[in-house]
């Protein structure tokens, strides 16, 4: 079974958010594979994906704090700043950080660790609505 779906994500502040659910959501076909690989791709370049905690929303916090020290914004002699002073910053994160995972399905479900979830990483102060394509491959049930 080969499935694709294009879900967009709601605006959200700048930060790490958990948004596994909002994925899950808009993917019940996932329910009919059997075992396969769910490929989750953001189509922008100034957010990104990963996986981690998903219990103590503390650590989505220290998350933020750890590469606004990284990757500062407002430093001086970066030359692309067209949409303000976070913009370049937030490419240098995304690509950091990257903008695709690959996880594994398993009778219907993501096999996730216990304490994983999928974060989003917004990292422009007004980034907007986000478009992550999935890609479902697996033999169903």
């Amino acid at each position: 079974m080969w499935q694709q779906t294009l879900i967009t994500l709601r605006a959200r502040p700048r930060g790490f958010h958990l948004v596994t659910d909002e994925l899950l959501a808009g993917l019940p076909e996932l329910r009919e594979c059997r075992v396969g690989l769910l490929h989750l791709w953001l189509q922008h370049t100034s957010a990104s994906l990963t996986i981690n905690e998903n219990a103590d929303p503390a650590v989505r916090r220290d998350f933020e704090r750890f590469f606004n020290r990284l990757i500062p914004q407002g430093t001086d002699g970066y030359e692309h700043n067209d949409e303000g002073l976070d913009d370049l910053p937030a490419h240098f994160k995304a690509s950091v950080l990257g903008c695709q995972i690959s996880l594994p399905v398993s009778a219907g479900r993501l096999a996730l660790g216990t304490w994983q979830g999928v974060y989003l990483g917004e990292h422009r102060d007004h980034g907007g609505a986000r478009k992550v394509l999935d890609t479902l491959h697996g033999e169903g049930a």
